[in-house]
């Protein structure tokens, strides 16, 4: 048998639309993350960008469970000495609610350019509407 290498130009990158509303962020996360990746296609290819586009729309509205909400946290360091810098996920969500969500699915993609290049195509929104109405994303369902 032969491997598959397919070229840039025969990847058909589809547009997704998630609704994350009732959904819990780590499932919600991989699999998003494995349609981003292309992991869904028979010619995925690992060092190649085969995955589709997906909008997420309603990111406030993800669930979070036990006590994940209050005791999780995120670090972030400015680079100076002291420069630690800690939140959780409640402030999170108050805040800035896609930002858990990107958060998580950018922990699920490679560290390299490629994951960059990857995780470009992910757009999280909060509330039901999103700009990319001339995409034409199909609405999809993930499994609980």
């Amino acid at each position: 048998m032969k491997t598959l290498n397919p070229k840039p130009n025969e990847i058909d990158h589809k547009w997704h639309l998630v609704d994350a509303q009732g959904k819990v962020l780590g499932r919600l996360a991989s699999q998003v993350a494995r349609l981003v990746r292309g992991k869904h296609k028979p010619i995925f290819t690992p060092h190649m960008d085969t995955g589709d586009f997906v909008v997420i729309i309603n990111a406030e509205k993800v669930v979070l469970t036990g006590k994940k909400v209050r005791e999780k946290v995120y670090y972030r360091h400015s680079g100076f000495p002291g420069g630690i810098k800690a939140t959780t996920p409640a402030r999170l969500l108050a805040k800035r609610p896609e930002r858990v969500l990107q958060h998580a699915i950018r922990g699920m993609l490679p560290k390299t350019k490629l994951g960059d290049a990857l995780f470009r195509k992910v757009k999280v929104y909060t509330g039901g509407a999103h700009p990319h109405v001339a995409q034409r994303p199909q609405p999809i369902t993930l499994e609980a």
